[in-house]
């Protein structure tokens, strides 16, 4: 192992300097840093969550980039705030759209997909990056326990409605925007929205988060060969509206380290555009590096078993069934 990845590697290990901004800094200081982003003129970028934080950041960054990009509101208000948004930081020839979609509603999702495939061309980079994470156990429209439904389920759909753009599009890119958290949890084996276990917004935030990065490299083995290379990312410790609101202690503590949204969509941006994207598929990145997906001092891997019951269940979901018996997750 040379010098500059024994450097890396510990930083990622010791996640305190790697999560935080020393880690970038120090890693965009290494000889081996990859290039880019390039120019993205004559693409279309379609970002979630994308009214602040890291989905803002992204959302302006690809812009930059000379990308056409939609960026997806839960209303209208929000989506024209977030394109707005965009505008103001990206500049005013860029060209920013809102879209309006409620990622948490099925029927949302079939009819945002659905509006969007009758009126883009192309789709080249699609950014999962939504997220929630109530005070209390909550239920989308549908039944499914919010988190799961966001982080999961949503992205999920959203992969499957837009294949067609992304393959026509190929080579496209799937990033979906988990969390470092991930290696604290398993997936729940017989119980996919963890209805029998009692509620904690930190653990089923990243419990949900283990699970779609476990669905990320599924769709990945699934869609190679329609040049459609799907990964999950995740972008450290980020100064967030939704870390402000829901982990003001956590925020606290690590302020002196934490990123800027900015900084916490490096990798984002990035991905839109690096070959190393298109040159492989289902990988874990964080600071322009591919990441191990467990370590040994987390909570471990995961059986192909329940991986297997994961992918049927939420395949299950959103086709409007919900199955029975001990894999059911129902309340």
């Amino acid at each position: 192992m040379s010098v500059t990845s024994l450097i890396d590697t510990a930083l990622d290990r010791s996640v305190v300097l790697g999560y935080g901004w020393p880690g970038l800094l120090l890693r965009k200081a290494l000889p081996d840093w990859p290039d880019g982003p390039e120019r993205m003129d004559g693409k279309v970028v379609l970002v979630t969550g994308a009214g602040s934080g890291v989905g803002l950041a992204s959302a302006v960054g690809f812009a930059k980039l000379g990308a056409s990009v939609r960026v997806l509101g839960r209303n209208g208000k929000r989506a024209e705030e977030a394109a707005a948004l965009t505008r103001e930081q990206a500049g005013d020839d860029v060209d920013v759209r809102p879209v309006v979609c409620d990622v948490s509603s099925l029927a949302a999702l079939r009819d945002f997909t659905t509006r969007f495939l009758e009126q883009e061309d192309r789709l080249d980079v699609l950014v999962n990056n939504a997220g929630v994470m109530p005070g209390e156990r909550q239920y989308s429209v549908d039944g499914v326990e919010l988190t799961f439904a966001t982080h999961v389920l949503a992205p999920w759909v959203l992969i499957e409605e837009l294949t067609p753009l992304l393959a026509r599009s190929a080579p496209s890119v799937v990033i979906n925007v988990t969390s470092g958290g991930q290696y604290g949890q398993q997936l729940p084996a017989g119980d996919p929205e963890s209805e029998e276990t009692p509620y904690s917004p930190k653990k089923f935030y990243a419990r949900t988060k283990r699970a779609q990065l476990v669905v990320t490299e599924q769709w990945a083995e699934r869609l190679h060969d329609q040049g459609v290379h799907v990964h999950a990312m995740h972008p450290g410790w980020a100064d967030t509206k939704g870390v402000r609101q829901w982990l003001p202690v956590f925020r606290a503590v690590t302020r002196p380290i934490i990123r800027s949204p900015e900084q916490g969509a490096d990798t984002i941006v990035w991905l839109g555009t690096a070959s190393e994207a298109t040159e492989s598929d289902g990988l874990f990145w964080h600071d322009r590096r591919p990441r191990p997906t467990t370590y040994p001092i987390g909570a471990g891997g995961d059986s192909d078993e329940v991986r297997g019951e994961l992918w049927e269940y939420v395949s299950s979901l959103a086709h409007g069934e919900r199955p029975e018996g001990a894999f059911s997750g129902g309340h």
